[in-house]
Formats: structure tokens, sequence, C-alpha cells
């Protein structure tokens, strides 16, 4: 983004003289990269949120749940139902998820 930014301003401060349409066109390129970009940072901000720390299942939201990869409303709430947990393997045992389901968020989740 600094690097459409830093373009931009070169473009405008060359001698040469150049046509407005050039410039709309050159400005409208650097603009349409830098909206992309900052699409880009958005989405891993986002992304990363959702990933920060584990989950503990015996406290969690159905929305904080959902954040776990595989797992939607429906899982969630039997994920709730089924507390507390006194480990995370119980999450199997007690059929909240299935043991793929299991093998995919077993990292992300805790039990406190």
């Amino acid at each position: 983004m600094c690097c459409s930014l830093a373009l931009l301003i070169l473009t405008a401060c060359t001698p040469e003289r150049r046509s407005p349409d050039a410039i709309r066109e050159d400005t409208a390129k650097v603009t349409s990269a830098a909206a992309r970009d900052a699409k880009a940072v958005a989405q891993g901000v986002a992304d990363g949120l959702k990933s920060v720390g584990t989950v503990n299942v015996n406290t969690a939201t159905v929305d904080r749940l959902e954040s776990l990869p595989g797992v939607d409303e429906h899982t969630a709430n039997r994920i709730i139902g089924g507390r507390p947990y006194a480990s995370t393997s119980e999450l199997v045992t007690k059929h909240a998820v299935s043991k793929a389901e299991y093998d995919k968020i077993v990292g992300k989740v805790t039990v406190k």
C-alpha cells in the first residue's frame, strides 16, 4: 500500500506534461491496488481475531464455538448441550462432535 502511495506521489510530481485522462487512468490503477491491499489486510485481521487463543467449551457462546473449523450452529448447540466437560476428549465420548470433527479442533479447544 505504501508503494502504491509513493507511486501516486511520484506520478503527480513528474515534470512531463501528461493528459488528464492518463493521470486519471494511473490514479484508478493505484487506487484499485490500494483497495485490494486494504481488503486483504482487513481479512487477515478478521481471521487473526477469530483464531486468537483457545475456546473453552464449557463457557463459550454459540458464536464463539462457530469460530472453530467445521463447527456450525447445530454442532455448537450439541457442544453446549453436553456441558460440562472434564476434558476435551469428552466432546467425542459425549457425542457432541465426531472423531473427525474433533481432530480439526483439538488444538483450539480447552476446558477450564
